[in-house]
């Protein structure tokens, strides 16, 4: 169950956040691969510092605004119906749980910024992340709302996705000043909004595949089997196109990043590694003809 706004909404904050986390971390090795350190945030340069922490704002408003849509706006501030929680909106609970971790994720890196009260190095802002990322990872994973069919495999590639972004994220903690581990974050978190936005289109956008129709009560049903491994496999070669055009994105932007921010590091960096690998091929080669 769900909508296209409800999956685009937040597909859009991650896929905002993940492409500057990648562009930023790109910039940032490419300016001083020696002192390169894992940032679970990055701030915005120009305008005198003005948009210096306009990340962290996009991440604390966008996720408190959408759990205010979940909260009060989806439930209609039906909270308690015969001494218990609602159960007709257990998911918009179980959604704002998820957003409010979020947000505290947000709230707690604006403080430690730009206060003298709360002051936390960038590993322990990652396993804070990572808290959030598990939060939703839980979420997904025993989620109320029951999942089925073609839905249930689109939210399963979610959940691993979701998982991508937790051990990236953590290990961003673990080894602070590696530069594949902060990219791939990045590339984690845009996987995860370019998903968001895939499962829009598909389940209720103009994407649905054949035998496959959204019905009244809002799910997802597929008349013959064959149509549903139909759906599953499309979304298969989905996932991999997305992962191959992100991946070709990357390598894209660490050209011209390093042709516009590069400096005698790097240059010198990768002279040394075309020579490591200039001998290694000659040692094989020698080895070869002995």
């Amino acid at each position: 169950m769900g909508s296209f706004k409800g999956h685009a909404l937040p597909g859009t904050l991650f896929l905002v956040v993940g492409v500057w986390h990648i562009w930023s971390s790109l910039v940032r090795f490419v300016s001083n691969p020696k002192s390169f350190e894992v940032r679970v945030w990055n701030p915005v340069p120009g305008f005198n510092g003005k948009l210096k922490h306009l990340e962290l704002y996009v991440v604390a408003i966008g996720a408190f605004i959408d759990l205010c849509i979940e909260l009060l706006y989806s439930t209609h501030l039906k909270f308690i119906v015969n001494g218990s929680l609602n159960p007709s909106h257990l998911n918009d609970f179980e959604h704002s749980g998820m957003l409010l971790m979020f947000f505290l994720f947000g709230s707690i890196a604006l403080l430690s910024e730009k206060t003298s009260f709360v002051s936390l190095p960038q590993g322990s802002l990652c396993l804070i992340a990572a808290a959030a990322f598990t939060a939703e990872y839980m979420l997904f994973y025993f989620h109320s709302t029951t999942h089925k069919g073609l839905e249930g495999y689109y939210h399963l590639v979610l959940v691993l996705l979701v998982g991508l972004c937790i051990l990236t994220t953590l290990a961003g903690a673990l080894l602070p000043n590696s530069f594949p581990v902060d990219l791939c974050s990045g590339i984690a978190v845009t996987l995860q909004g370019l998903w968001f936005y895939q499962t829009s289109f598909t389940l209720y956008g103009p994407m649905m595949p054949d035998g496959c129709r959204l019905k009244d009560n809002n799910e997802i049903r597929c008349h013959l089997v064959d149509s549903e491994v139909r759906g599953q496999l499309i979304a298969n070669f989905q996932l991999f196109s997305m992962v191959l055009g992100v991946v070709a994105a990357v390598v894209g932007s660490y050209g011209f990043a390093a042709s516009r921010y590069g400096n005698s590091d790097l240059r010198t960096m990768h002279s040394v590694q075309h020579g490591m690998q200039s001998l290694t091929l000659d040692a094989e080669a020698a080895w070869s003809l002995s």
